[in-house]
């Protein structure tokens, strides 16, 4: 009896040892594959300050909450959903120009995507310049947009539609502006008030255009 129950049993032992080792054991567990690539960043910081140099000398100070970067999109860009803060030094070290924004991309490490309420603030000219959508060419060292844009002057503010600036807010051109701007002394018959230019002053269909 015991011969004719050996091949019974020696196949069902061999039978369940399979089905236990198929069941994972102490296999390594796995995911799913990623299939879309492009859409995951290959690093994610948080908490970021960042120096930047150019030509050998550190200019640039990138200060944000979050920041990702994505190296398979076309073009590879980095993100900052988050918020962020720029800041630009001069050759004293010293804090020159800053710029704020509630998102940011940059693409290629040369052309800058702020978006929400951008700030640019020129400490050494008093210039105030707020915006919804700022490009930054830094090859070009050029700053552009087609959305309402503000600047303020120590003697003047402009409102317009369109833009193009250099990096130092010093030469802008505006595209549909409109704003006010003191008078020569001369022309206010003794009021001391600045007097508001309308559209019609200023010429909303023209341009506004200012170089040092």
């Amino acid at each position: 009896m015991k011969q004719a129950w050996s091949a019974p049993i020696l196949i069902l032992f061999i039978t369940a040892t399979s089905l236990l080792s198929g069941c994972g054991g102490d296999s390594t567990p796995t995911s799913e594959a990623i299939t879309q690539r492009d859409s995951t960043p290959v690093m994610v910081t948080t908490g970021v300050s960042k120096l930047i140099s150019d030509s050998g000398i550190i200019r640039y100070r990138i200060v944000a909450e979050e920041w990702r970067m994505l190296d398979r999109t076309t073009p590879p860009r980095q993100e900052f959903l988050k918020g962020i803060i720029m800041e630009r030094f001069d050759e004293r070290f010293l804090p020159n120009l800053t710029i704020e924004a509630d998102t940011a991309f940059c693409y290629n490490q040369k052309l800058w995507e702020l978006r929400g309420r951008v700030r640019i603030v020129n400490r050494e000219k008093g210039t105030v310049f707020t915006t919804e959508e700022l490009f930054w060419n830094m090859d070009e060292h050029l700053l552009y947009g087609s959305k309402y844009m503000r600047i303020v002057e120590p003697d003047q503010e402009i409102e317009g539609d369109s833009f193009e600036a250099d990096e130092q807010l010093n030469h802008y051109l505006v595209r549909q502006s409109r704003g006010f701007m003191p008078l020569p002394d001369e022309s206010r018959h003794g009021q001391g008030n600045p007097s508001k230019a309308n559209s019609d002053t200023l010429q909303t269909d023209s341009t506004a255009k200012k170089a040092n």
